[in-house]
């Protein structure tokens, strides 16, 4: 896979969550050995209309390069003109979303309701590799529903469009994030079109990545729910393909350290009030694992200062909560 003559050989793509993956995030998998990192979905209406949640979804700092703006909404003008706007502001590539499963997103026609309308899917398509020169790439699910599964010919309309590389996630719209994911339509695409394609869901461990690129042949794997409190996961999957042994887990004072970091990041960008807050999540996402967590993460969502976490988290190493 390329992108901008960087080559990129089974690349590990940290997945766009919303209310997740902003750029402190995206900085600290980048870190840790993730290869490329995309934003939030925006909303490509409110990207032209300058709404301040667009706006803020749009930041990054130079050392999250590669990163890929994704856009979606269900206009095809709009879309262009979005995409148009993400390339000035310096964007590597432009992602499209046709994967959104949740329901405000949907009811709109936009995400993974695209994918019942094939005709106004590949206008969108079209239109947005038309409107820019930096790579464009697709972003899918396995269909709407096991009677409507409509991938491969999304997968087709993106290799004719031009488009540098798709990402299916194996899932339809109708699971959400249950049962599992079907790694068989990410073999079958991929088999279908000539251009990248990269898997996407139920990556949750190394052996999993590792099983995703053979078992489907894909070229690149993309990781979502498996980074939550864990974005190791990205150096320990690349030391697994190239080494065929599996990284400790990272001790306790390691993972201290990179949330406290990660605190850090958010309130520099976010200000004390909202960077406390946003922290309490993934605070407990990172210490899931460890003795002691629950209590943790209820003394977590107590705090309002980052002083307030700092002493809890460093107390906490230390064994105590005092």
């Amino acid at each position: 896979m390329y992108i901008n003559k960087l080559k990129l050989y089974n690349p590990i793509l940290l997945a766009p969550m919303a209310g997740v993956t902003n750029s402190a995030f995206r900085i600290i998998a980048r870190e840790l050995g993730c290869d490329l990192v995309i934003t939030e979905m925006v909303n490509a209406r409110g990207l032209l209309e300058k709404a301040k949640r667009s706006v803020e979804l749009m930041f990054f700092q130079e050392n999250e390069r590669p990163i890929g703006l994704q856009i979606f909404g269900s206009d095809p003008g709009l879309m262009a003109e979005a995409a148009c706007a993400g390339e000035e502001h310096g964007f590597d590539w432009i992602d499209i979303n046709m994967g959104c499963p949740t329901p405000k997103i949907v009811k709109n026609g936009d995400g993974a309701a695209l994918m019942k309308n094939l005709p106004l899917a590949r206008s969108i398509i079209n239109s947005v590799s038309q409107a820019v020169e930096i790579p464009v790439t697709l972003k899918i699910r396995k269909g709407w529903s096991e009677e409507d599964v409509s991938s491969l010919s999304l997968a087709v309309f993106a290799e004719e469009a031009g488009l540098h590389w798709i990402t299916v996630h194996g899932r339809t719209r109708e699971q959400f994030y249950a049962g599992k994911a079907d790694w068989g339509i990410i073999k079958a695409v991929k088999e279908k079109v000539s251009i990248p394609v990269v898997g996407n869901g139920d990556v949750r461990e190394p052996r999993d990545y590792l099983w995703m690129l053979q078992e489907t042949g894909c070229d690149g794997v993309m990781i979502g729910r498996g980074a939550l409190g864990n974005p190791w996961i990205f150096q320990q999957c690349r030391h697994y393909l190239e080494t065929g042994s599996l990284l400790p887990a990272p001790s306790l004072e390691e993972v201290i350290e990179t949330s406290l970091k990660h605190l850090s990041l958010l309130v520099e960008r976010k200000g004390e009030h909202t960077g406390v807050r946003e922290m309490r999540k993934h605070a407990s996402w990172y210490f899931r694992d460890f003795p002691g967590a629950g209590h943790l993460r209820r003394e977590i969502n107590k705090c309002e200062r980052v002083r307030d976490m700092q002493i809890l988290l460093k107390n906490f190493v230390k064994g105590s909560l005092l």
